[in-house]
């Protein structure tokens, strides 16, 4: 059996430079808080609010490094709680999202679009793709053990070199599921 480990995934926000330095001011560098489980990316000791005209969560977690568009992935209880309707989108298909307004400590500006529920997903290897036998795209179905057994549909496959193998999923579905980062879950055909 070919286990898969998952990270849990809280809300947390990517910027683009210019949206960056309007929040926290010109020339403004993110500080790397703690390495994340993708090579190369990090979560910064920085935060901002989210802010809609209903309600508003405070601290934010910035992850870096910068982006091309800046983004917004948080859970459907974030999305009941901020009355905000966020589809569930993979990472980086924003068109014909909500946006929101978010809150530094030197500015806020408000996106047209960019709030979603991050579609779980797998992140892998070409040689992983090999191994479970799967590619770029592709749906798969995970099985996670414990109390709470559940095999969740629709995971999205993500295939590039420079990703290390990590199931993502959003703070709703581990609770869901009693997971936390560093369980495991395998393909089920």
């Amino acid at each position: 059996m070919m286990q898969i480990p998952i990270g849990v995934s809280n809300r947390h926000i990517h910027l683009t430079k210019e949206d960056l330095e309007k929040l926290f001011g010109e020339g403004y560098e993110l500080t790397s808080k703690k390495e994340l489980s993708q090579p190369g990316e990090f979560a910064a000791e920085e935060t901002v609010t989210i802010k809609t005209e209903k309600s508003e969560i405070a601290n934010v977690r910035i992850l870096g490094p910068i982006r091309k568009a800046t983004q917004i992935e948080i859970s459907k209880t974030d999305a009941f709680h901020l009355k905000i309707n966020a589809p569930i989108r993979s990472s980086g298909n924003i068109d014909g999202t909500p946006g929101i307004t978010i809150i530094g400590p030197k500015g806020e500006l408000t996106i047209e679009k960019g709030v979603i529920i991050a579609e779980r997903h797998i992140h892998m290897t070409t040689k992983d793709a090999e191994t479970f036998n799967v590619e770029d795209g592709q749906y798969v179905r995970v099985k996670v053990s414990g109390e709470r057994e559940l095999i969740f549909h629709q995971v999205l496959i993500r295939v590039k070199d420079s990703y290390a193998l990590d199931m993502h999923i959003d703070t709703d579905e581990a609770n869901a599921a009693g997971l936390k980062t560093g369980d495991k879950g395998e393909i089920v055909k």
